[in-house]
């Protein structure tokens, strides 16, 4: 007899990316390239200066054994001095752990916070392998509905309703992966707000801090003598630097609630890279200005977008646009989403994610991960996405 799997892990959807990846697999060679916009990675390599400082690095031994648990602590540290910069505010190497990844940091934190039957707040749409991890767990996520009209960004109100003896936290993404929604500070503290009282976490994951159009910080938190006692924050390296492939993010929190996660953290991979612990700490340390010019490049990108979206003859609307992202209500009423993304890539060579996975009644949207492609692209894209309308059902 053959063993099984467990059955909460089969029901749990595949992973999207590659799904989609998958429908660009053998596309027609009518001489046009495709326009890949499904996954967030950044346009560019690495700084020169990175690369140069890893090549020569590689021959220190301490490189390629095992780190602390929650990284070294002169990244630790690193960190800690930047948010507490970053955000006017005072954090400490103690409040901070280096994880494999912000996906790791997600997993990591929600593990520490809640079991089977707990329930975690999360805003629609949502950022997928957040409710992956939550059905994998057997955490009951529960959805605060999409808000078109409040230009997604989620209502504190409609958190407070949804609170039970069984909710341990709340999960914020901001600048937004779908929408690219930036959430105002006001929203923010009103969550934080809300968090404290109910004596659950707020997470909010800051992944793409570092593309806001403003360059500061999106909130005040860490201000507050008392962040450690709600706030969780979570971030990643991967865009900052273009250090995805390293996987190296961080958790910042109570150093309590880090000693449990480090528990977790030893049973799955033991520590982060430690190469890519040494090239983002060099990050931190070299490469402000080059971090800022790739801001501004991102936010001309964005600006370019909406540019190119005005076109009188595009059907395909803007529902937002941010740091890496845009969130597109597609033309084709009462066609999911899923069918008009595949018809994009075999037919126009247009690689988007569909609005279902992203959550419940996302049917009529699409992803663009508009951060692959240069922004004299974007007109090309528009071009392709009007041409797309004449065949659509």
């Amino acid at each position: 007899m053959k063993y099984t799997v467990r059955r909460g892990l089969t029901r749990v959807t595949a992973p999207p990316i590659a799904e989609a990846q998958g429908w660009a697999s053998d596309l027609p060679g009518d001489g046009r390239a495709l326009l890949d916009v499904a996954q967030a990675v950044p346009g560019y390599p690495p700084a020169e200066a990175l690369r140069a400082h890893l090549a020569a690095a590689m021959e220190r031994p301490e490189l390629h054994r095992y780190t602390g648990i929650l990284g070294t602590q002169e990244l630790r540290s690193a960190l800690a001095g930047h948010l507490s910069a970053f955000y006017a505010g005072v954090v400490s190497a103690e409040q901070v752990a280096i994880t494999a990844g912000c996906n790791q940091a997600f997993c990591l934190a929600t593990s520490a916070l809640a079991g089977r039957d707990d329930e975690v707040i999360l805003p629609l749409p949502y950022y997928f392998n957040h409710q992956m991890w939550l059905e994998m767990q057997g955490i009951r996520p529960v959805h605060l509905p999409y808000t078109p009209e409040r230009s997604a960004v989620p209502d504190p109100v409609e958190a407070a309703r949804r609170i039970t003896r069984r909710t341990r936290a709340i999960m914020l993404v901001t600048p937004n992966n779908p929408t690219g929604a930036v959430y105002p500070p006001d929203v923010i503290a009103a969550f934080f707000e809300l968090a404290r009282a109910q004596g659950i976490a707020l997470i909010v994951d800051e992944t793409y801090k570092d593309f806001l159009d403003h360059g500061g910080p999106s909130h005040a938190l860490f201000g507050r003598s008392d962040w450690a006692d709600t706030l969780i924050q979570l971030y990643s390296f991967s865009k900052s630097y273009a250090l995805s492939g390293h996987r190296v993010g961080s958790i910042a929190a109570a150093p309590d609630f880090l000693e449990q996660v480090a528990k977790a953290a030893d049973c799955i991979a033991i520590c982060p890279s430690a190469v890519g612990q040494e090239a983002a700490l060099f990050g931190l340390r070299h490469l402000d200005g080059w971090r800022e010019e790739n801001r501004q490049i991102m936010a001309g990108r964005v600006a370019a977008l909406r540019e190119a979206f005005a076109a009188k003859e595009l059907r395909y609307k803007l529902a937002s646009a941010g740091a890496y992202f845009a969130y597109l209500r597609h033309p084709f009423v009462g066609e999911p989403a899923s069918q008009v993304a595949r018809r994009l890539t075999l037919q126009h060579k247009v690689l988007a994610l569909p609005g279902e996975m992203f959550g419940p009644g996302q049917e009529s949207y699409l992803r663009l991960a508009f951060a692959n492609l240069p922004g004299e692209a974007f007109p090309e894209l528009v071009e392709r996405l009007i041409e797309s309308q004449e065949g659509g059902s």
